[in-house]
């Protein structure tokens, strides 16, 4: 008589722990009870392979999560304040409702992340590629995008107040968002705004409509 396989999957496990003992050991209580949200508040979570892992509502302010693999995890609601993510794969993340106020996303790769209603005050995401990002609903101040690569992402009426340069790429970036945007050059920074914004995005061959505060309030 054959056995009919178990219906029930495994249940996640990371690819590779944190080299870290003490991240390593916080990892291994809460995947112990997956009941509470994971604590890796300042813990040092490098070397690990956290693909696809279901961090909602993780604490995980001043965590140093350079170069991580955290490709399709999912961090909904979960606190990022402050996180060191530079280098992190965030490919396919789900990043909705997620505070990363003060984070460091510097050469990140969020390509096809979801950052619908997220929190980025104060970040650096230089150099980050955001290749097919949803940006719906996100409040982005003070984020320098200098160097990134938004090929192809979308925007829905976000606070959009970052930086830019000549060496940012928004070619295929569509939708909506609230300026002024910093756009750094030669002759140095300055602030675009409202129809001059929407100039700047046209003359990239970029279709973004740049939201009026009168309309918003409307």
């Amino acid at each position: 008589m054959t056995e009919t396989p178990s219906s029930e999957s495994a249940p996640w496990q990371p690819v590779a722990f944190p080299a870290d003992p003490a991240a390593a050991r916080q990892l291994r209580e809460w995947l112990d009870d997956t009941s509470y949200a994971l604590y890796g508040v300042g813990h040092d979570f490098r070397g690990a392979g956290l693909t696809n892992g279901d961090f909602s509502g993780a604490w995980l302010i001043d965590a140093v999560l350079t170069d991580v693999e955290f490709d399709s995890a999912s961090f909904y609601r979960a606190d990022l304040t402050g996180a060191d993510l530079t280098g992190a794969n965030l490919v396919g993340a789900d990043l909705v409702r997620a505070k990363l106020d003060r984070a460091v996303l510097r050469s990140a790769r969020l390509d096809g992340a979801d950052m619908v209603k997220a929190s980025l005050h104060d970040v650096d995401a230089s150099g980050a590629s955001l290749r097919g990002t949803r940006i719906m609903g996100a409040s982005l101040y003070d984020v320098n995008l200098r160097g990134a690569d938004l090929t192809d992402a979308v925007l829905f009426q976000n606070t959009f107040k970052v930086t830019v340069d000549d060496t940012t790429v928004v070619r295929g970036l569509t939708g909506t968002a609230f300026g002024p945007v910093t756009v750094v050059s030669d002759e140095g920074p300055r602030q675009v705004g409202g129809a001059d914004l929407e100039a700047w995005f046209a003359a990239r061959g970029v279709d973004v409509q740049v939201i009026s505060p009168q309309r918003r309030m409307q």
